[in-house]
């Protein structure tokens, strides 16, 4: 840690966000309209960095048909401010699809449609970001023995920009997880890769696609390939004898609740497993019911005609992946008999989920200043602050890899909104706690250039 000289100073920032994806576009929402009430002298500075070139959500995800799994009123600030101007419903209203959407009587959207939304919500605050930039370092700055703020240096291209800030937080999103010792290939997909992998088989006349997972992205996978290659046959495996159904009663819902956020903080530790226990299959592993049926349907339907195109391979597990010239080779092992079964395939699509990325992996040495649990977790507080020592006083807050304090809406939209007014409440308290610090130039541009 090196010390910082005044006249080396860049700009300061009450805030830098790392991410742009949809918790942090609320962030900047909530921060805009924080700013738009009080005016320029109590203002929170801001600024976000996004290594993507532009706002994108799950793209590859974005099956025509496919709907979200929440309501639209979960959106990036209704359950924080009704009235906010960034509601989807205000989207709606400047698409001119209001009273269409209002007929449709559907609180789930395609999920094409929200992410629609939030393109047209990011670009309402895109004046605090800077899209294709990528962070590559956290460094504090010290002075006297303390970290009043952290430097944040991200690159485009040639370009290196240093900004810095008081608080840092970061919103990262999720990485895809694929099978120990499987890599990704032309023949071999993450979900996540799924649309922007499959054009190119137009004119390729595949015949036959394996898909491997139980839960919802597998089953609308399934069902998109399915019904795009009327040629081809679809094999899903998964470990169960069927998918199984997500539990979105009103009652179970209630997990998703701010309220419970609450609960399951201040719950014990043994609590919060059965909590998870008993809620998981709200949203890990679970597929809509509706889907569930139709693709049953599906399968009967062709068993009765003769011409079985859909195949599950239940109960059953992916345990080899082999490419040669013109297929990838799949070992599929029964759970119950141990028996292998050999299945060539044009593409294996992996719906194997994600994992959150290491929340102190980019805070170099500022992670040593970082409190751990006992199983090596991060502590974190309730305002979604990460617990340090004394003398790191800049805050460092998380958007997502919060499920062990926080519960199952660590990095859903469920709890967006409100997620993101808790930590500007929590900055502006620590702003308003007595600082003894010299007065800051305003941060209103893209920072010192190195």
């Amino acid at each position: 840690m090196s010390q910082v000289l005044p006249g080396d100073a860049p700009l300061i920032h009450d805030l830098i966000g790392i991410g742009f994806g949809p918790s942090n576009v609320a962030m900047a929402i909530a921060l805009s309209e924080h700013n738009a009430r009080v005016g320029r002298q109590e203002a929170v500075t801001a600024h976000f960095f996004e290594r993507q070139p532009n706002f994108g959500w799950h793209r590859g995800m974005l099956i025509d048909d496919a709907t979200m799994q929440v309501s639209f009123l979960k959106d990036l600030v209704t359950l924080r401010n009704p009235s906010s101007e960034y509601t989807f419903l205000r989207y709606l209203q400047s698409k001119g699809r209001l009273i269409d959407f209002v007929n449709h009587k559907n609180l789930f959207p395609l999920r094409v449609e929200f992410h629609d939304y939030f393109e047209w919500a990011a670009a309402k605050v895109d004046d605090m970001v800077s899209y294709g930039h990528e962070v590559v370092s956290v460094d504090p700055v010290v002075r006297d023995g303390v970290v009043e703020y952290v430097d944040v240096t991200a690159r485009s291209g040639s370009e290196t920009v240093v900004h810095r800030a008081r608080n840092l937080v970061i919103g990262t999103g999720l990485r895809p997880v694929m099978p120990e010792g499987v890599e990704r290939s032309d023949r071999v997909w993450h979900n996540s890769d799924l649309l922007a992998k499959v054009d190119g088989l137009e004119g390729t006349d595949p015949t036959r696609f394996i898909v491997v997972g139980a839960g919802q992205s597998a089953a609308e996978n399934v069902a998109y390939l399915h019904r795009r290659f009327p040629n081809a046959e679809i094999c899903a495996v998964f470990s169960r004898y069927g998918y199984s159904p997500a539990d979105d009663s009103s009652f179970a819902n209630r997990i998703f609740d701010p309220e419970a956020v609450d609960e399951y903080f201040t719950a014990p530790d043994d609590i919060k497993r059965r909590l998870m226990d008993y809620h998981g299959n709200t949203n890990y592993s679970v597929v809509d019911i509706d889907l569930i049926d139709e693709l049953y349907r599906v399968a009967y339907q062709e068993k009765v005609l003769g011409a079985e195109r859909l195949r599950f391979l239940n109960i059953s597990r992916l345990t080899g992946v082999e490419e040669t010239p013109d297929t990838v080779r799949a070992t599929v092992t029964s759970l119950v008999t141990g028996e292998e079964n050999v299945v060539d395939a044009d593409v294996v699509v992996l719906a194997t989920g994600y994992s959150q990325a290491e929340p102190l992996g980019i805070l170099g040495d500022v992670a040593k200043s970082c409190h751990l649990d006992e199983q090596g977790r991060v502590r974190v507080e309730r305002d979604y602050r990460i617990t340090t020592d004394p003398e790191l006083r800049c805050g460092i807050y998380l958007q997502g890899g919060t499920e062990h304090t926080h519960g199952i809406t660590s990095s859903l939209l469920s709890n967006t909104a409100i997620r993101v007014g808790e930590i500007l409440d929590s900055i502006l308290d620590r702003t308003a706690e007595p600082a003894q610090e010299e007065p800051r130039p305003v941060a209103d541009g893209i920072g010192s250039v190195r």
